[in-house]
């Protein structure tokens, strides 16, 4: 049976928000041009222009990260530790199930893999709306864990001031250098490289629309975590599902932005008119009900379905970044769903949890993503590597004689000449192009 759709989304791709689009792409695409060819002087005035910010230095010194981690509360400091010790152990039991390997895959011939951390990673940490935290336990701690040896986090100033929260954060996740720089010109400047930046490898973490766009443009170039569009919470709920608790848990997520899908598939008419009713009671106390409230406006969903096979096939269907299941035997969500960001399983777990503190990586794949990828995790900064050796003559001229068969059906002479030459040398085959070209 089809879903019966009591709320469907309003908003949708417009003219305007192409125009919007292109206007973004354009003034990036001039951006990193310009950091291209002019490096700090450019950066400078970006962030002049952009962010009304121009120290002396946008690098922190030891003594600036002191003053900042002065000025937060011990409190605060605290909690930054306990949560950082969640993402730490987490992504120490992901490094560890990580393994080299080495095979003799027939007598004389090893292959191999080694996995190496990235040389030098970039961990943009938004500020503007929300001072995300977070994300600098996700971004720098995780790739300390991996094993890179230099991090390099940006965040950028907020209304002036430096974000001492989110410096803290940077610092005690291990960060080794700390720049208070925002947006596009803090993601060109980490991706390029200037006189006073040094240039990464990998470049991980959100941002707004203009971060999203540079670190697109810049793919390839570096590498970068994923394309992040809007946060994205689902909830699959069963008749014994609370509806307050979705109502909370629907809103918390679509707080993050005028754009963020919040979406509800249940089995329970019930439920969902209630949970649509405890919506609208909850926004208008709600310091962000506005944008929360136009996020649920233009872009919530409520569906009701016969079954939960049914729920579960919309779910994945959906391949939301964040799924909360809120049924009486939520485990079954690890078997009937593949497509998705993460999980976040029973009504004692909401996805705030994942964002914040919990200690699985918040940086998760969206517009659908999640169907050919996971979220931001220690493999990600490691390159897995492999390495062959031959040590054994008689095995070389086999895979010789294996590997001139091969390549000349694929019309490669020269390959096949590579594998010819091992199989005369070690086989006593004879070729006349060797012969021709007077080798041995």
């Amino acid at each position: 049976m089809a879903p019966r759709y009591l709320k469907k989304p309003t908003a949708s791709t417009s003219s305007a928000a192409n125009t919007t689009s292109e206007k973004v792409t354009g003034i990036v695409s001039g951006v990193i041009d310009d950091i291209r060819a002019r490096g700090d002087t450019a950066v400078r005035e970006y962030s002049e222009k952009f962010d009304k910010w121009s120290p002396p230095s946008f690098r922190l010194s030891q003594a600036d990260i002191d003053a900042c981690m002065a000025k937060v509360s011990p409190q605060t400091i605290a909690d930054i530790k306990q949560a950082q010790a969640n993402v730490r152990k987490f992504a120490e039991v992901q490094r560890e199930c990580i393994k080299d390997v080495e095979i003799e895959i027939q007598p004389g011939v090893f292959l191999g893999h080694k996995n190496n951390p990235i040389s030098t990673a970039g961990a943009y940490i938004p500020g503007g709306r929300y001072p995300l935290l977070a994300s600098a336990h996700m971004t720098i701690l995780t790739a300390k864990v991996a094993g890179v040896p230099n991090v390099i986090a940006c965040t950028p100033p907020i209304m002036g001031e430096i974000p001492n929260a989110t410096v803290a954060a940077a610092h005690l996740a291990g960060a080794d250098e700390i720049f208070i720089l925002g947006g596009t010109q803090a993601v060109a400047a980490m991706a390029i490289g200037t006189e006073t930046i040094k240039k990464v490898d990998f470049l991980a973490g959100p941002g707004n629309a203009f971060v999203a766009e540079a670190k697109r443009q810049l793919f390839g170039e570096i590498g970068i975590d994923l394309l992040a569009g809007p946060t994205e919470v689902l909830i699959v709920a069963d008749n014994k599902a609370n509806p307050f608790t979705v109502a909370t848990d629907l809103l918390s997520q679509a707080e993050h932005g005028p754009d963020s899908p919040a979406i509800l598939i249940t089995t329970s008419e019930e439920v969902a008119r209630k949970s649509m009713s405890y919506i609208d009671a909850i926004l208008p106390n709600m310091q962000t009900g506005e944008l929360a409230g136009k996020s649920w406006g233009d872009w919530g969903e409520v569906a009701v379905v016969d079954s939960m096979d049914e729920a579960y096939s919309l779910a994945d269907e959906y391949c939301s970044e964040h799924v909360q299941i809120f049924t009486e035997t939520p485990r079954d969500a690890l078997v009937k769903m593949v497509n998705y960001g993460a999980l976040f399983l029973g009504e004692n777990t909401c996805v705030s949890y994942g964002d914040k503190c919990i200690g699985t990586n918040h940086v998760l794949p969206t517009r659908k993503a999640g169907r050919y990828t996971g979220g931001l995790w220690v493999g990600k900064y490691l390159k897995t590597q492999t390495y062959q050796e031959v040590r054994s003559e008689k095995a070389s001229g086999e895979l010789g004689r294996l590997c001139g068969r091969c390549a000349r059906a694929e019309n490669f002479e020269g390959h096949a000449r590579s594998g010819d030459l091992r199989a005369q040398r070690y086989m006593g085959d004879n070729f006349e192009w060797i012969g021709q070209a007077g080798g041995k």
